[in-house]
């Protein structure tokens, strides 16, 4: 089934801004890329705050509804940690690429006070399905030393993106794992 317009523009847009950064690429670079004239992106998202709005709002609902497979996939917490780690290797694409929230986050300057909300409800639900996974360590007890679920979460999110970034910086997936070793040795 061919993607309509819309759609492409999206997600070509949400590659490049993985890859280059939200401020790494122009409407002019969108449309040379997706092969369509800039009034037409601008039909569809009239700034590039709309734009961002769009990519993240839907990078959200992906987001999240991996985090629900995995919760009904893995039973342990230890698990659901090393599912959830996997998600942010995977989108560092070898060092090449970030995830979006991440690739958003680091230009927050530029964004839309919009976007910015969208963001934050981003973090703040991932930051809460962590908080769970840390919670369910606590009685299945197959992440260790966990004292805190809701500090734990915090941490771990802060962690993940932080490697991410080191990793993005150097193009260098090795820096992500070393910054995420310790999560991985908690999970028994």
């Amino acid at each position: 089934m061919p993607v309509d317009t819309k759609t492409d523009v999206l997600n070509t847009a949400d590659t490049m801004a993985r890859g280059y950064g939200f401020d790494g690429f122009s409407y002019a670079d969108l449309a040379d890329s997706v092969g369509i004239r800039k009034a037409s992106i601008h039909y569809h998202y009239p700034t590039k705050g709309d734009l961002s709005l769009a990519l993240i709002g839907r990078y959200r609902h992906v987001f999240l509804d991996r985090l629900a497979q995995i919760t009904a996939r893995d039973t342990s917490a230890s698990a659901r940690l090393l599912a959830f780690l996997d998600l942010y290797r995977d989108a560092l694409d070898g060092g090449r690429s970030l995830c979006l929230c991440v690739a958003l986050s680091v230009t927050q300057g530029a964004l839309p006070e919009a976007t910015k909300s969208e963001l934050a409800r981003f973090h703040r639900d991932v930051a809460q399905w962590l908080e769970t996974v840390f919670r369910l360590a606590l009685s299945d007890g197959s992440i260790r030393a966990v004292t805190d679920p809701k500090a734990e979460a915090q941490a771990a999110l802060a962690q993940v993106e932080g490697a991410q970034i080191m990793a993005r910086a150097a193009t260098d997936p090795t820096r992500f794992e070393a910054a995420i070793d310790t999560l991985r040795a908690r999970a028994i």
